[in-house]
């Protein structure tokens, strides 16, 4: 990636309030579920200390859906990124309070962790979901789907694994099916948009917005074998 594709970031560091359950969580249990930052791909068996397939989260919010798809899934492992630490704090709380063995986390930017640490055509899967979809004009530079991070991306997908991206901004979602449609080595698991993956739950803010018409668009590609 270039030196430009780096430097710009698809976040902003928010001084959001964390809770002393959320920093406690942080505290104790990054060293044990976390993993961090480095400049070397990850021997992802090593991490796991298994074989299984691999599925990536990009932007885990506060966690619920990231627990939800790891525990219903429990021969998969997950890795998930995640900036913001009231989210990692909560993300790991649930983790632990669920018993799960098959999730670890990145404090990190998504972008230079996909770059230096996930091997080549490692993954399975990779997750996209309600990426901040910047809706400034002069902001959407910051939008993390866009070409050359989405070859990136795709280059650590194994052939045939999947990439999944929901929005709740339609305009967003526009340009996430371009971005996609363009990238060569994709091809469209539906003649458009997807119907929302059974696999992915719906959060309740999701429910409340669906409840007040607003929209939700699911888009999943696969790698081409």
């Amino acid at each position: 990636m270039t030196t430009e594709q780096q430097r710009i970031r698809s976040y902003v560091l928010r001084q959001g309030r964390v809770s002393n359950a959320q920093r406690r969580a942080h505290d104790t249990l990054l060293p044990r579920f976390g993993i961090t930052f480095g400049e070397t791909p990850l021997d992802l068996d090593t991490v796991f200390d298994r074989q299984a397939p691999r599925i990536l989260e990009i932007g885990c919010g506060m966690g619920e859906t990231t627990v939800a798809i790891a525990a219903a899934h429990p021969d998969t492992d997950y890795i998930g990124i995640e900036v913001h630490t009231p989210g990692v704090g909560s993300l790991l709380k649930q983790i632990d309070e669920a018993g799960l063995s098959n999730v670890r986390v990145i404090q990190h930017d998504a972008v230079a962790v996909m770059d230096t640490m996930i091997p080549p055509a490692s993954l399975d899967g990779l997750h996209i979901f309600f990426p901040d979809p910047w809706p400034k004009k002069r902001q959407q530079k910051r939008r993390l789907i866009q070409s050359p991070f989405i070859a990136l991306a795709v280059s650590r997908l194994k052939p045939g694994a999947y990439l999944h991206a929901a929005t709740d901004w339609q305009e967003y979602a526009e340009q996430i099916l371009a971005v996609f449609s363009a990238e060569p080595t994709l091809v469209n698991t539906a003649s458009g948009y997807a119907e929302k993956p059974a696999y992915r739950p719906q959060t309740k803010f999701e429910t409340r917005g669906l409840k007040l018409g607003h929209g939700v668009w699911d888009i999943v590609f696969q790698r081409k074998p």
